[in-house]
């Protein structure tokens, strides 16, 4: 599994994240297995990361991924900071 983690600055107000049609879209990019957002508490930062089930599918995904990036930014006034990939060698759920 690959990974595409965004990392984002912005003042919200901590409850918010982006619009369920967004992630809708996200989770339909052939080959996305899962997506998180996540706030940070009280350090202006949010995470967004992206699941991928082959490194094709993530690198297939990159153009598409930056289009709903920068509408997910631009619509919770959040300034796009960095984006990384990565490799997920082990994960995990409890239940």
């Amino acid at each position: 599994m690959f990974a595409r983690v965004s990392t984002y600055r912005g003042s919200q107000d901590g409850s918010s994240g982006p619009a369920q049609d967004l992630v809708r879209r996200v989770l339909e990019i052939p080959g996305c297995r899962g997506f998180y957002f996540m706030n940070g508490k009280g350090s202006g930062k949010s995470l967004s990361i992206a699941l991928y089930d082959t490194e094709e599918n993530l690198a297939a995904s990159k153009e598409m991924a930056n289009s709903l990036r920068s509408e997910a930014s631009s619509s919770l006034k959040l300034e796009i900071l960095d984006v990384e990939e990565y490799e997920v060698v082990t994960h995990e759920l409890n239940g």
